[in-house]
């Protein structure tokens, strides 16, 4: 099997893997452990580290940072930005359907769920699918204040959502407004028996072998659980759920894992709830990265000022999936700036900011991917229509580096099914690494 075979399969994976943030930060550690990273207690008062190491953070099970310090690096050396920080960010949420409290519905002899939308999902997409569960799930202990944790993944297709029938909805190919509410119930079973009423509750205590009693909470997820699949006449896209954002979130971990820096350090953040604005404890715009970046350094040996000072000469990718040019939809893509399929990673600009746009740590990104020979374009959104934005201008505000908001472009964005090209997948990898030091 060539490198680029075995590169795909892996990022494929990970896709079918990496079901929800839980899963993903669950996956990564074991990942991560496997290649000799340390774990740090978040709440411990001061870590050990020391040069030549690897080691990683779980935030809240859903977010995690990972980093590795150079062998050669040097507390008393002077700051410079090649000994300073490489970061690299990217988030592990993505659209999904999110399993209310009491879900339960049993209505004339079928079972349903009742979920909640998370994130800007494309609703009619989830129709007809082989869907699953994933997430965390919370059960009583002995300690009040630490509960026992447990991340689960059902694995198997078990609930779909039946579009309604042409016949029945004459006028559909029009169009149609799905209810969040009606619409997306999902249904778990069907049968001429009475259907036990906590027949969701009664399957996760089977899952983890517990009593129904014994389960107090949980952040659960409906996830499309169809494969990913390399595509095309010349097999040169894939079409998979996931895309956004398990690519970036697979890049950065090969990245920390393979690339180093004698002297410097290399950092990736995997946040959650990028999708619902980064607006949590775990996610981007919180003090949480900062506090994990003072902690290192401290723990490092560094003062305050020295601390300071090495952020400052730091810089970091804010890493997240791009819109590419749709071949049927032309006029959504601005008129000069069309981000082809296959074409490279796309640095992403905007005005207004949305992306972190510094055109110097852009310049800096140009010259490390001409020197390596991966290709690039740029983004920019049309100035008649509303951009979208991602964690780089909400972690800026915490962490006030140099910064490049860049990713790959995907079509169908938000879709419970989305679509790259196999090359693009390959530059995000090299593109990180190049920014990592090379391999």
């Amino acid at each position: 099997m060539d490198e680029r075979t075995k590169t795909i399969d892996k990022f494929l994976n990970r896709i079918s893997s990496d079901t929800c943030s839980f899963t993903t930060v669950k996956n990564s550690i074991e990942e991560l452990e496997l290649k000799g990273f340390k774990p740090l207690c978040l709440a411990d008062e001061k870590w050990d580290i020391s040069p030549g190491n690897n080691y990683f953070i779980n935030i809240y099970d859903s977010s995690i940072i990972a980093f590795s310090v150079g062998e050669n690096w040097n507390r008393d050396s002077s700051i410079t930005p090649e000994n300073s920080l490489r970061i690299a960010m990217a988030h592990t949420d993505q659209p999904s359907l999110y399993v209310k409290s009491n879900p339960e519905i049993v209505d004339n002899n079928y079972g349903k769920l009742n979920v909640e939308v998370y994130g800007g999902a494309i609703l009619n997409t989830w129709m007809d699918r082989m869907l699953s569960v994933a997430g965390k799930v919370v059960l009583k202990s002995d300690n009040p204040f630490e509960p026992e944790v447990k991340i689960i993944d059902m694995e198997r297709p078990l609930f779909t959502i039946p579009n309604l029938a042409i016949h029945l909805n004459r006028e559909i190919n029009k169009g149609i407004e799905l209810n969040k509410q009606t619409d997306m119930a999902a249904i778990a079973c069907v049968s001429g028996e009475k259907i036990d009423k906590n027949f969701f509750m009664n399957m996760l205590a089977r899952k983890l072998h517990v009593s129904e009693s014994e389960i107090l909470d949980y952040e659960l997820f409906i996830y499309n659980c169809c494969a990913g699949d390399v595509v095309g006449f010349r097999e040169d896209m894939i079409s998979a759920p996931r895309i956004d954002n398990i690519s970036s979130v697979s890049a950065c971990l090969e990245a920390i894992i393979n690339a180093k820096r004698p002297a410097g350090i290399n950092v990736i953040a995997l946040f959650d709830n990028e999708e619902i604005g980064s607006r949590t404890k775990q996610g981007a715009d919180s003090e949480i990265f900062r506090i994990v970046l003072d902690k290192i350094l401290s723990s490092l040996g560094l003062d305050e000022d020295k601390i300071n000072t090495m952020l400052l000469n730091s810089f970091a990718l804010s890493v997240d999936v791009a819109h590419g040019y749709h071949p049927n939809k032309p006029e959504k893509s601005d008129p000069t700036n069309k981000n082809f399929l296959g074409d490279g990673v796309v640095i992403k600009r905007s005005s207004a900011q949305n992306y972190v746009t510094d055109s110097s740590a852009v310049a800096t990104v140009m010259m490390i991917l001409e020197n390596a020979s991966i290709p690039y374009q740029k983004f920019a959104s049309r100035s008649d229509a509303p951009q979208g934005g991602t964690l780089g201008s909400l972690a800026s505000k915490y962490l006030p580096v140099k910064m490049v908001d860049m990713g790959i472009p995907i079509l169908a964005m938000h879709s419970a099914r989305e679509m790259m090209a196999v090359e693009d997948y390959i530059s995000l990898e090299k593109a990180i690494k190049s920014v990592f030091g090379g391999v």
